[in-house]
C-alpha cells in the first residue's frame, strides 16, 4: 500500500512541475473537504473579497472524500482541478488537510493559511493525536507529510496558539490569532432576527417554554450492543427533562448515525448548530467546539460527560476538564437538570472564558482575515 501511494504522490509532483509553469493570478483559493458545499466562514470571506477587493479572483473548492472506490477515483480528478488553482494562486485558505498543499513543493510566491474549522483548542487533533484511537499513525502522517507547507495558522486567541502549534507541528510564532468569521454571524442582527424566525417556523412549539439544547461531539463508538453506549445516555438525559417546562433540541454531529425517535424532542438536522444557539436558554455538550460559540453568546453551559475517561484515553483534551471549563461538568445527567431547573450557573464564568479564548476583532472578523490576506499578496 505504502508503495501505491509513493507512486501517486510522484505522478502528482510530475504534473505539478508543469502547472506550475503557468503564471501566477490575483487568485485566492479556499479548499475543503469537510463538505461538499461551501461552509458558512468561505461564504463570508468570498462575500467580502468579491464586494471590497473586486480586482481579485476568488475560486472555492469543497468535496468531501467518500467511501466507495468510484467516489475515491472522482476525488483524484478533484485533486488535479486543487492542483491547477493552487499553482496559479497567491494565496490558498485551508480549513482541514490537504493532500496537494503538503505533499508537493510550491511557488515561492504561494502562501497558505491554516484556518482550522473548529473554534478554540477543547479536545486534542491533529499531530496532538497521533497513534491514538481517533487520530492517524505516524506512517502514514510521515508518508502523506500531513500538515506541511503551512506559512500561517489561524487560532481564536493567544490562549490557544501553543495548542495549534503542537497540532500541527509548528514554531507558535506561525500562529495567529484570527477567530473564525462566523462570529460576525452573532453581530448581525438581521441575521439572527432571520434565523430566529426561520426556526419558529418549522418549530412553532419552541416559542412557548425554556429551550434546552444538546449538542455532542461526533464519537467513534465501536460498540456491538444494539444500543450504543452514546445512544443509551441521551436516553438518560431525556428522561430527566420535565417536558411541561422544557423543549429540548437535539443536535448530533453531521457525521454521527444516532437516530432518535421521540416525539418528546426535536431532533434536528436541518439547521446549523449554532443557530440554535439564539433561541437556546441553556447548553448542554460534552467536548463539542460549540462552547466557544455558546460562551460568545453567554448561554449557560453544562457538560455531560459520561465517557470521560474512555475519551480522554481515545482522544485527550488540551483544557484541563475539571478547572478549564465554564460550567458544571458531570457523568450524572439528572444533576445536569436539576441545576437548570434551579438556575444555577454563574454567567460571570462563562463570560471569561469566552474573553481568554475568543480574541476581539478590530473590523470584523471576516474583514480581519480578508485584511491581512490582502496584505499578503502586497507583499
Amino acid at each position: 500500500m505504502s508503495i501505491l501511494i509513493y507512486i501517486f504522490i510522484i505522478i502528482l509532483r510530475i504534473i505539478y512541475f508543469f502547472l506550475k509553469l503557468i503564471p501566477s493570478k490575483n487568485k485566492i483559493v479556499f479548499i475543503s473537504r469537510q463538505s461538499n458545499n461551501i461552509n458558512i466562514d468561505f461564504k463570508l470571506l468570498t462575500e467580502d473579497l468579491n464586494k471590497r477587493y473586486s480586482n481579485y479572483k476568488t475560486v472555492v473548492l469543497t468535496k468531501k472524500i467518500e467511501g466507495n472506490i468510484f467516489n475515491k477515483i472522482k476525488y483524484v480528478f478533484h485533486i488535479l482541478r486543487q492542483m491547477y488553482h493552487i499553482a496559479t494562486a497567491k494565496v490558498v485558505v485551508l480549513d482541514t488537510y490537504c493532500i496537494p498543499i503538503s505533499i508537493l513543493k510550491h511557488k515561492k510566491n504561494l502562501k497558505v493559511i491554516q484556518m482550522w474549522h473548529a473554534l478554540g483548542s477543547f479536545k486534542k487533533f491533529g499531530l496532538s493525536i497521533k497513534d491514538k484511537k481517533e487520530g492517524t499513525s505516524t506512517k502514514l502522517i510521515r508518508i502523506m507529510k500531513m500538515h506541511q507547507n503551512y506559512d500561517y495558522i489561524f487560532c481564536s486567541s493567544k490562549e490557544c496558539s501553543k495548542n495549534f502549534a503542537e497540532a500541527f507541528g509548528y514554531d507558535e510564532s506561525k500562529v495567529l490569532a484570527y477567530p473564525l468569521p462566523r462570529l460576525d454571524l452573532f453581530n448581525d442582527s438581521d441575521y439572527k432576527n432571520n434565523t430566529v424566525n426561520t426556526i419558529y417556523d418549522k418549530y412553532p412549539e419552541l416559542k412557548n417554554k425554556k429551550n434546552i439544547l444538546y449538542a455532542p461531539t461526533f464519537r467513534i463508538d465501536g460498540s456491538n450492543r444494539k444500543k450504543s453506549q452514546s445512544t443509551i445516555n441521551v436516553e438518560k438525559l431525556m428522561d430527566n427533562i420535565d417536558y411541561n417546562k422544557y423543549n429540548l433540541i437535539i443536535k448530533f454531529h453531521p457525521l454521527s448515525d444516532i437516530t432518535i425517535n421521540d416525539k418528546r424532542v426535536i431532533c434536528d438536522r436541518c439547521f446549523k448548530t449554532s443557530d440554535f444557539l439564539f433561541i437556546s436558554d441553556y447548553v448542554i455538550t460534552d467536548y463539542s467546539a460549540i462552547v466557544y460559540e455558546a460562551a460568545y453568546l453567554s448561554k449557560p453551559l453544562f457538560f455531560y460527560s459520561y465517557d470521560i475517561d474512555e475519551y480522554t484515553k481515545n482522544r485527550d483534551f488540551y483544557l484541563n476538564i475539571k478547572n478549564d471549563l465554564p460550567g458544571l461538568v458531570t457523568e450524572d445527567s439528572k444533576i445536569i437538570i436539576k441545576n437548570i431547573e434551579k438556575n444555577k450557573y454563574d454567567i460571570d464564568i462563562v463570560k471569561q472564558f469566552s474573553k481568554k479564548n475568543i480574541k476581539k476583532c478590530k473590523k470584523s472578523y471576516t474583514r480581519d482575515i480578508n485584511d491581512f490576506i490582502i496584505s499578503l499578496i502586497g507583499k
